[in-house]
């Protein structure tokens, strides 16, 4: 080639132009209020994250030469379980992306109000690894922590290298930190002598100069077994992270929303009454597990002591969210508060979607404190509605 001709620009594949007109317009498409509405917490009628919202630069080559018909490259199957945090005034979620592939990463959508315009950052999070690489990670928990630093907890799954069932996998919790979602420093995965750890999520405060961190230990990769329960530990050095004294705060329970296996969800909030958390309860069905939400609050002055705890869920899937991957599914690890008091919560809908519910801590609060608790029986619920009627009787 001589060296004074340039090379003619590469030309892009022929519906360029209209995947990015219509993928801009979805991106832009306006979140209203769902039409029903328990007083407790407000649903949007559309998901805010989806598959169709990641990039197309990340699905596409854009290049005619290699890409003649334009064919989809890379293929997103889901987004769902995102940590949430308020980061530069934008609402931020750390997405749990699921590929084709089945392999999951992180990648981080901001939206400029928290309901709609859920836009992913120009890359995927480049995790770093530790000696023995994650074969999949899922499910981040961010923690603002008041040493400075953002902390990811997430699970880290491998193979389980003593087992010959190519589906035998070992759960731990990974670690890493940050101080600006962009640049990530990996600790070493918790160091846990009671089984398998999946659902871990730091305390945003120390507790006696240690770093406290929330925990649901099991047996085994999907069976809890012996464990289960939400359990809570502490570790005195993070860079060396060995968990002491962990202990089960909120247990299973027979015949509960929680009776299988239960973990916490996002960090919890703090407010005058004490620390409000947000977990998730599986049961079993003759369909299959059902995934439901629900609250309670611990002390502030003992976190691990449980002051209230509402019966039932707080959340469960409507029809809709139903279905998906993993039907019959609603997992949410993260929630951001404003600081006028309202609450967003990030939740997944059948490990396919996410979605939007909005509330304020004074509601919550109220909710928590004045819901009946689980008398455990059939004719203990008939009683709390007795009793509710003759008090509005009263009126």
């Amino acid at each position: 080639m001589p060296l004074n001709k340039q090379r003619e620009p590469m030309s892009r594949i022929p519906q360029y132009e209209q995947l990015i007109k219509e993928h801009k317009e979805f991106i832009q498409t306006s979140n209203k209020p769902s039409e029903k509405f328990n007083g407790i917490v407000q649903r949007y009628m559309n998901p805010v994250v989806t598959a169709a919202h990641t990039p197309l630069h990340w699905r596409y080559d854009f290049n005619a030469e290699t890409n003649p018909h334009g064919l989809e490259r890379i293929g997103v199957n889901a987004t769902f379980n995102p940590g949430a945090i308020k980061w530069n005034g934008k609402y931020v979620l750390a997405v749990r992306v699921e590929g084709n592939d089945r392999k999951s990463f992180f990648a981080m959508a901001e939206s400029p109000n928290g309901i709609d315009n859920f836009e992913f950052w120009d890359k995927p999070v480049e995790l770093p690894q530790t000696e023995e690489p994650d074969t999949n990670v899922y499910d981040m928990r961010l923690t603002q922590h008041e040493d400075g630093w953002i902390y990811g907890v997430f699970c880290t799954e491998r193979k389980d290298k003593t087992n010959p069932d190519t589906s035998a996998a070992v759960a731990n919790a990974g670690i890493v930190r940050t101080k600006d979602l962009l640049t990530w420093e990996r600790l070493p995965d918790l160091i846990s002598t009671s089984g398998q750890q999946r659902n871990v999520v730091m305390h945003p405060e120390f507790v006696n100069g240690k770093y406290a961190l929330y925990t649901r230990p099991q047996d085994g990769f999907i069976e809890v077994g012996k464990g289960g329960g939400i359990g809570l530990g502490y570790i005195t050095d993070i860079t060396n992270p060995v968990l002491e004294d962990e202990k089960i705060i909120n247990h299973k329970v027979y015949h509960t929303v929680y009776e299988l296996k239960n973990g916490l969800g996002p960090a919890p909030i703090k407010t005058e009454e004490g620390w409000l958390h947000l977990a998730h309860g599986v049961r079993n069905t003759a369909g299959g597990l059902r995934y439901t939400l629900y609250l309670f609050m611990t002390a502030l002055n003992d976190i691990s002591k449980v002051i209230y705890q509402p019966a039932g869920y707080f959340m469960a899937p409507n029809y809709e969210e139903t279905v998906g991957d993993v039907p019959n599914v609603l997992f949410g690890n993260g929630w951001i508060t404003d600081e006028d008091g309202k609450v967003f919560i990030y939740y997944a809908s059948s490990d396919t979607r996410c979605h939007v519910a909005v509330s304020s801590v004074e509601k919550l609060i109220n909710y928590i404190k004045n819901t009946p608790t689980d008398g455990l029986t059939s004719r203990a619920s008939v009683n709390a509605i007795v009793d509710l009627v003759n008090r509005n009787n009263e009126l």
